[in-house]
């Protein structure tokens, strides 16, 4: 008698366990983005339209379906807009390439206006000073003295 309820503590127990711990869903609530309320994610989303759908995705955990297999389906209902960024292919890949490109052509036009700057500044160099050969004997007399 006494093992028989050791084990039904030992089953409820796990049970209990496995329920506490979340399984994908409210993860990827909130890693999608709404379709009903632009710019929030779906978790954030007030809508009842929303809602409807969060209780579908943690349905679909429940009767043991994949998360690669509810991702592919909500896709395909409300396609790109459940993404937070766009994915780097095709035209999305712009959205990427466009700022990565004016930050490399602003730090090069940076680089040059501050290296013309630089060489603005440098003073011209001095001419030398006109060649006297008294000059240059009365020096070479003070060396050798």
């Amino acid at each position: 008698m006494r093992a028989a309820w050791l084990a039904a503590l030992v089953l409820w127990l796990a049970g209990a366990a496995s329920a506490a711990e979340p399984g994908w869903a409210p993860e990827l609530e909130r890693e999608l983005m709404s379709p009903y309320c632009p710019g929030r994610s779906l978790v954030e989303c007030p809508s009842q339209k929303a809602t409807d759908l969060r209780l579908w995705i943690q349905g679909q955990e429940r009767q043991g379906v994949p998360r690669e297999q509810v991702e592919q389906e909500l896709f395909r209902r409300y396609g790109d807009t459940l993404l937070h960024a766009p994915r780097a292919e095709g035209f999305g890949l712009w959205a990427y390439l466009v700022p990565a490109a004016a930050l490399l052509a602003g730090g090069a036009f940076v680089a040059v206006f501050l290296r013309r700057q630089a060489s603005a500044r440098r003073p011209a160099p001095t001419p030398p000073a006109p060649h006297d050969p008294e000059l240059e004997r009365r020096l070479e007399e003070e060396l050798r003295a």
